[in-house]
């Protein structure tokens, strides 16, 4: 669950965002949720497996995570951009000079 219809601060003040009916749903329609995976929200585990981490329902020790490659550009390519962003703002400053004088 991420948001119960409050607000998370000290007012509780009502908001939009509501997953309790969704859980409620879920529950109540446990045989549509035998084909989730580790990956979403919610899922079943094996009670063998709960067993196994003597009784640690913690989270994350059971949902599957999916690391993202995250691919840079090459440094002289970032250097690139940022010399022709700095010349933009110096032609911009520039001609601002020109225009008050």
């Amino acid at each position: 669950m991420h948001a119960d219809g409050f607000t998370l601060d000290q007012k509780r003040t009502p908001c939009a965002e509501n997953d309790i009916p969704d859980v409620i749903n879920r529950f109540q329609h446990l045989d549509a949720e035998q084909s989730r995976t580790r990956k979403e929200q919610s899922f079943f585990v094996p009670v063998e497996e709960i067993r196994a981490n003597d009784y640690d329902l913690t989270f994350n020790k059971y949902k599957e995570v999916e690391r993202k490659v995250v691919e840079y550009d090459a440094p002289q390519t970032i250097l690139a951009r940022i010399n022709d962003l700095q010349q933009q703002i110096t032609d911009g400053l520039s001609s601002l000079q020109s225009l008050i004088k």
